[in-house]
């Protein structure tokens, strides 16, 4: 889209909920083999995106990301108000939904009461390491978001603990070893169980609960809990916006589109 609105001499702002860009490529198979973009036998989800941004940088595009559009007005013809999570408004006379299957989602983890937590000490998505820094984190998940945040926020941390179902892992071997090494050297723990309660209130969060496979339960003490869970897309507040062309209102759908391909 940015691309296309380039070669009209249209200026873009793109807003995306994701943290980078590139959408599926970029989130769910970034490594993964691709065979069926036109003109190209073989790239990686990395490096089709890679291409992408080449491609649209002559025509320097603003970019708005950790960001979701949660409404959009009509102020006149043409004229359109969009506003995001942040509190960001831009007004303009054209908007390109080009949103695909929705927005991407965290899965919420299993345990009652989390969303009294959530924004405040639980977090789905690290989008400032430094708001970590000096904290005692429980990382749980064992793909490689949730090693690379163990890895990355682990110089940082006062404490941290990574909290595995099962001692095997589904992120990158490289990044399992260095993981396994700082456990080793005594600079992180890592559980192999499931969290299973949360302490405290006013979405403070002192300490949470595990439970190891052995069947003993273990009282951890944390500032901030991250659950990587994968993903769910969602078309999110779109389907709210009562879209209309020629005065008649686009259905919109709904549905939602599980991210949970081993593989992927």
């Amino acid at each position: 889209a940015v691309f296309e609105l380039g070669l009209l001499d249209i200026k873009a702002h793109l807003v995306d909920i994701l943290d980078k860009i590139g959408g599926q490529c970029a989130e769910l198979y970034p490594e993964k083999p691709i065979y069926d973009i036109p003109g190209i036998p073989y790239i990686t989800g990395h490096g089709l995106t890679d291409a992408l941004m080449q491609q649209i940088k002559p025509f320097n595009a603003t970019f708005h990301l950790s960001e979701m559009v949660t409404s959009l007005e009509k102020t006149g013809n043409p004229g359109f108000r969009v506003t995001t999570d942040t509190g960001k408004i831009f007004e303009c006379k054209c908007v390109v939904v080009a949103a695909g299957g929705g927005s991407f989602q965290p899965k919420r983890p299993p345990i009652n009461g989390i969303e009294a937590y959530e924004e405040k000490s639980v977090h789905y998505a690290v989008r400032k390491m430094e708001n970590f820094r000096g904290k005692r984190l429980v990382i749980v998940g064992g793909g490689d978001s949730a090693l690379d945040w163990t890895l990355n926020l682990q110089p940082l941390a006062k404490s941290l603990t990574l909290v595995h179902r099962r001692d095997d892992f589904r992120g990158a071997p490289d990044s399992v070893n260095k993981m396994r090494a700082l456990v080793a050297d005594g600079k992180m723990d890592l559980k192999i169980g499931q969290v299973i309660g949360l302490e405290g209130s006013d979405g403070v969060l002192p300490a949470c609960a595990i439970k190891g496979n052995d069947g003993a339960v273990h009282r951890v003490e944390v500032d901030a809990l991250l659950p990587f869970f994968g993903l769910t897309m969602k078309l999110g507040p779109v389907a709210n916006w009562g879209i209309k062309m020629d005065d008649e209102l686009i259905p919109v759908d709904t549905g939602t589109f599980e991210t949970n391909i081993p593989g992927l």
